[in-house]
């Protein structure tokens, strides 16, 4: 099979199980270049919620290639067929794992509901088999909907403005137009929706299970990713249904710190390309835009390098980059009053004529194809390859 990408807007149908493999090799080498050494204390023992893509796959590389830590990663990735090629979290775990086992480092890996009871049960399974206790626990999971395991009721999250109605520009990915888009605010109840899917009840059902279980080390740390953003941003974030959802990350970090004994913090970083950013309306122009002045800046960072610096300047560090909410923060750089001038200078300028020369529509646009491992240098493309790719997941 040739496989070149079928995009529809903010989706691609299908991904290149070489070219994943080799953006997950990249990522690799990348951390094997840093130096961990000055990290106060280190993973031994790491379970990754969301393990298969964007910041969730660079947490579990940056664990096992920079601390030597064993992994535990829990995603629900579609296999390939014959046919039809698999999903791109499928693909990078595959070669994760792949490349993890030849370099002597324990990984393990289920493919399942994560906010399931019996994905649960099968982690815990595994860690007393294989690993006694975990650490670390990063929480990252990114869904559209959530099935509570305990009443079976099915939530759907939304991506809506809280309050009013919000009216911004918005980039049409497909033909480079840039038009104004008015998304309606949600009402109560896709607020409740987006909450039960999207904020930290999950996560709180996470720590309880390993702790009843006793496979979650005294002192454990535990981390949950959230995204805020500055004026351009926040309508449809921090100040939205998304928003609400993260807010009760905030809280249930608190009680998780009460209740057991962790180090339970919400984590934010800054804004990067993936597969849920390019759903919201407002965010495939403004991350071109940002994109270019920050590469002009010499400050731009994927989610790998985002992650290298969450784990040594934080998260393992004598002196932690925090708020005052007692959140690690490692989007200062995207935040600095400067850069966001510069955005949104270029914001109010910009029209769909001059989208290529005032921002970095190109990058964004390669961003993109990389989370489904296409346009990766050293990829031949026109190869006919089969999509179905060895694996030995739980």
């Amino acid at each position: 099979m040739i496989i070149k990408p079928k995009v529809r807007g903010f989706i691609c149908t299908n991904a290149h199980p070489v070219g994943c493999a080799e953006n997950v090799a990249q990522q690799i080498d990348y951390i094997k270049s840093q130096d961990f050494s000055a990290s106060n204390g280190q993973p031994k023992n790491v379970l990754v919620i969301g393990a298969s893509t964007g910041y969730g796959l660079a947490s579990r590389i940056t664990a096992a290639y920079g601390y030597g830590a064993k992994t535990l990663g829990l995603f629900f990735e579609k296999p390939a067929t014959e046919k039809r090629t698999g999903s791109a979290g499928y693909y990078n775990s595959a070669a994760f794992e792949k490349q993890a086992t030849k370099d002597g480092l324990y990984c393990k890996s289920i493919n399942g509901d994560a906010f399931s009871n019996d994905a649960k049960d099968r982690a815990i399974e595994l860690i007393k088999a294989d690993m006694g206790s975990v650490d670390m626990v990063v929480y990252s999971l990114a869904s559209p909907r959530r099935t509570d395991p305990e009443t079976g009721e099915t939530y759907v999250s939304s991506l809506k403005p809280v309050g009013n109605d919000y009216t911004t520009k918005s980039l049409n990915t497909d033909t480079k137009v840039i038009s104004e888009v008015t998304v309606e605010a949600a009402n109560d109840d896709e607020i409740a929706g987006t909450i039960k899917v999207m904020g930290g009840e999950d996560w709180a059902l996470w720590i309880d299970a390993l702790s009843k279980a006793d496979v979650l080390s005294k002192g454990a740390k535990t981390v949950a990713y959230t995204y805020i953003g500055d004026k351009l941003t926040k309508p449809m974030y921090g100040d939205a249904s998304i928003g609400k959802a993260k807010e009760h990350l905030d809280v249930t970090a608190a009680a998780l710190n009460e209740q057991y004994n962790v180090d339970a913090r919400v984590s934010v970083l800054k804004a990067v390309v993936t597969q849920a950013s390019s759903a919201i309306p407002v965010m495939p122009l403004y991350l071109s835009i940002l994109f270019k002045e920050m590469k002009q800046a010499g400050t731009h960072e994927g989610c790998i390098e985002q992650l290298r610096r969450l784990f040594t300047e934080c998260i393992y560090s004598d002196t932690p980059r925090v708020d005052s909410d007692s959140r690690f923060r490692v989007d200062e750089l995207e935040l600095l009053p400067e850069m966001q001038a510069k955005v949104e200078a270029v914001w109010d300028e910009i029209t769909s004529d001059s989208l290529t020369q005032l921002s970095d529509y190109d990058g964004y646009r390669a961003e993109f194809l990389r989370l489904f491992g296409f346009g990766i240098e050293g990829v031949n493309y026109d190869a006919d390859i089969s999509p179905q790719v060895e694996e030995c997941f739980s």
